[in-house]
């Protein structure tokens, strides 16, 4: 039996004696992490911003197997936010949809969240009717028949092994309902608390056809904001969940499977935020670094492609960089490739790296964090 089958679902109850420290602690850190990022520069709030949204979108659709174009997402990003970054390249429409999403449910959090806003949602993340090679239904909840319910399975066919069966299509008007019913009313509850018992309450219902995995998290971001009461976001509980993508899914499967005493989940839930809160320090080092390279950077006439293939490096850039990989990233001759490459050599940004091999490889000069 699962959990929307008991007699008394959605009563959720829960130990308030057991979660309430960790529900302190985790209150203490996040009113710590906007007190610092209110402490610095609108410019360094805006980078820190779009830095996390990136990867709260990016880390979103990789708990789903899904590996979004970091750049497109990125500069998807700080176009709706109308902010100039360099480097910028076109987004697709699915990418677009998704930031879309994310961004009216943070930016927006305000707003009453309806029935029509969640079509919307699912609308915009699958621009073309269609998942892969599947087509599915937007604008409305999943109507598939009885014997063929929503399941969510793992192993090859034949040997599929069930992990949680969503209700049936019939019931679902009147679950979202009382769903929506609860999520828009002003109530005592802890932000935070109402954020996790709304994740595990829409994932369990499983609506649409497709994309209820993000879709609940950008729930869980909305009121994380509320919570809050900021539109910035400066951790992302999506990336601490692809992290542990594996324990999320095991307290999940366990919570649906079991009663509705959700101690437990809470509880993981706490320490996944409070993890999340913890992984921020890492996210803002960054953030510092790149703005300390591009005030040292702002004197030096750039172009186009060395500030794409640059804004590359600084994120985070796998392997090593040549002068072939210059030449394919910004689409230009290898002999363009190497002028580019010169020129920063010359202005001391790039070095050589000093490992020898049969391609010579560039990093970026650690002087230019300092400033």
């Amino acid at each position: 039996m699962y959990v929307h089958e008991l007699k008394k679902w959605p009563q959720f109850r829960w130990d308030s004696m057991a979660i309430t420290p960790l529900l302190v602690t985790v209150r203490h850190r996040q009113g710590r992490v906007l007190g610092h990022m209110e402490a610095l520069g609108f410019e360094l709030q805006s980078e820190a911003n779009l830095e996390i949204l990136t990867l709260d979108v990016v880390k979103s659709s990789e708990i789903e197997g899904e590996l979004l174009n970091k750049e497109q997402v990125r500069s998807s990003i700080a176009r709706h936010l109308g902010m100039e970054i360099g480097g910028m390249v076109p987004a697709d429409r699915h990418v677009d949809g998704i930031v879309e999403m994310m961004l009216d449910a943070t930016q927006n959090y305000h707003f009453p969240l309806t029935v029509e806003r969640l079509y919307g949602w699912h609308a915009a993340m699958f621009p073309t009717g269609y998942s892969g090679m599947y087509k599915i239904q937007t604008g409305s909840w999943r109507n598939n028949p009885k014997d063929d319910p929503m399941r969510v399975v793992s192993g090859g066919k034949g040997r599929e092994l069930v992990h949680f069966q969503a209700p049936d299509a019939d019931r679902l008007e009147e679950e979202m309902h009382k769903l929506l019913t609860w999520f828009n009313q002003n109530s005592t509850l802890d932000p935070v608390i109402k954020a996790a018992i709304a994740h595990l309450w829409f994932v369990t219902i499983h609506p649409f056809d497709d994309g209820n995995g993000r879709i609940t998290r950008a729930i869980t971001d909305m009121l994380l904001a509320r919570g809050d009461g900021s539109s910035q976001r400066f951790y992302s509980m999506s990336a601490q969940i692809r992290i542990e993508r594996k324990a999320y899914y095991d307290i999940l499967e366990k919570t649906q499977k079991g009663s509705l005493d959700i101690t437990d989940w809470l509880m993981w839930f706490l320490e996944c935020l409070d993890r999340a809160l913890d992984a921020t320090v890492n996210t803002l080092v960054i953030v510092f670094r790149k703005a300390n390279f591009w005030k040292k950077s702002a004197s030096l006439h750039l172009n186009k492609r060395q500030v794409q293939v640059l804004n590359k490096l600084l994120d985070g850039f796998e392997g090593k960089l040549t002068s072939a990989k210059w030449a394919k990233i910004a689409k230009c001759s290898q002999d363009t490739a190497l002028r580019d490459i010169q020129q920063l050599l010359d202005a001391q940004v790039l070095m050589k790296e000093s490992a020898g091999g049969r391609s010579t490889s560039y990093i970026v000069n650690e002087t230019m964090f300092e400033l």
